[in-house]
């Protein structure tokens, strides 16, 4: 293979090849069989309930099998994961003992200088800044891009919107990886595309007011500046704009600043919402994750456990909705589960790990909803039903 650009290994031969690495890490006989029954284990007075869909995705799928096969593919060769392949501590952790190395999703001056032809690149689920992947190519670097197709369906309409002149209102987490690299999308070939990211239907109204009403630019700009394109102006910039999303947002909300941001540009044009454009771009894996939930919500429950990375957005957003229902507790691991007393979880509202205690209801029977974020594999869901049913003094059923 010649050194430099992105390289295609994923063929027939080489993904046989990995499948079986694969499946010993992160494979589940006993999740595989619960959902066979229908996703409900019974032992004793404890009931285990799972979400009809949860942990890995197909884009996530792709990309840790990719990642495998980089490492046998070039096994010769130094390997380099831009940032994490998916936000999940132990799958990063494998990467680590497959000895894929870790270059800062943002590299430095220093990082790239370390960086050669005979380098291959690993770029994640979520992309990359259009930025990092050039200087990465012109290092000589061979990129194996594992980049989820829905993100990239994200980046062509953020491009299209820079052609035509319409600045791009990306929802989302201004820091997470996916998010900065739609941004980079968005500012267009010519780096004059526009976009604003906002976080949540609150900066979403401020937003509208702006469209609405007008105001000052320099105070708009103190609160949005850090999250714009350079030189963002919200007087001319906000007069056509489009809504795209991270893929991995709450759909509600993400619908509820697509209805207040279209009401204000209609407000503002007599009725006319010709210059607004919105493209329905939340993973279909994210939504069916949200939706399985909310059927399993309907399910008598004491309470719900959540697990996933602490920095998968995906995932928070699952316990955004379980809190809303039932006590839900956020955790990495079935090591979080240290006793019938004590717990370790991630609270959203804090944004860090905490000890909570009193927190497995001490009544005769008991009923347990389970669900994961898409980058959550089988094999730790299942290390928690186990973990689950050993503090309640239970066995799996034969």
């Amino acid at each position: 293979m010649s050194a430099g650009g992105r390289i295609n290994i994923r063929t027939p031969d080489v993904m046989l090849r990995v499948q079986e690495q694969v499946e010993s890490h992160y494979h589940s006989c006993l999740v595989d069989t619960l959902r066979e029954q229908g996703g409900v284990l019974v032992s004793g007075y404890t009931t285990i309930r799972l979400a009809k869909q949860f942990g890995f995705c197909y884009g996530v799928e792709r990309a840790i099998d990719l990642a495998y096969a980089a490492a046998k593919v070039f096994s010769d060769n130094r390997i380099f994961l831009l940032g994490e392949i998916i936000h999940n501590p132990d799958v990063n952790a494998q990467m680590q003992a497959l000895g894929i190395h870790h270059l800062p999703a943002r590299p430095s001056p220093a990082d790239l200088e370390t960086l050669g032809p005979e380098d291959i690149v690993v770029v994640p689920a979520f992309g990359a800044e259009t930025e990092t992947v050039e200087k990465i190519g012109a290092r000589g670097c061979r990129i194996v891009d594992t980049t989820c197709g829905d993100v990239m369906s994200v980046w062509k309409r953020v491009r299209q919107n820079a052609r035509e002149g319409v600045t791009s209102i990306i929802h989302g987490k201004s820091s997470h990886e996916e998010t900065l690299a739609t941004a980079s999308r968005a500012r267009g070939t010519d780096g004059h595309g526009r976009y604003l990211v906002v976080f949540d239907l609150q900066e979403a109204e401020a937003v509208a007011r702006f469209i609405e009403e007008g105001g000052d630019p320099v105070e708009f700009m103190n609160r949005f500046g850090a999250v714009a394109s350079p030189g963002f102006d919200p007087a001319p910039d906000l007069l056509s704009i489009g809504l795209a999303n991270q893929t991995t947002m709450l759909r509600s909300e993400t619908e509820a600043i697509q209805a207040r941001l279209r009401d204000a540009v209609a407000k503002r044009d007599h009725g006319d919402t010709s210059r607004f454009r919105v493209f329905d771009t939340i993973c279909g894996a994210t939504q069916e994750r949200q939706d399985s939930l909310f059927e399993l919500l309907d399910k008598p429950l004491d309470l719900l456990v959540v697990v996933g990375g602490y920095n998968s957005s995906n995932t928070t957003h699952l316990v955004e909705i379980g809190i809303q229902r039932v006590p839900t507790w956020f955790i990495r691991n079935a090591s979080c589960l240290v006793s019938k007393n004590e717990i370790r979880h991630y609270d959203i509202h804090s944004k860090s790990e905490t000890t909570s205690t009193n927190w497995l209801p001490d009544s005769q029977s008991l009923s347990i909803g389970i669900t994961a974020g898409a980058s959550c594999p089988n094999n730790l869901i299942e290390d928690a039903i186990r973990r689950l049913l050993a503090l309640r003094g239970e066995t799996l059923p034969a």
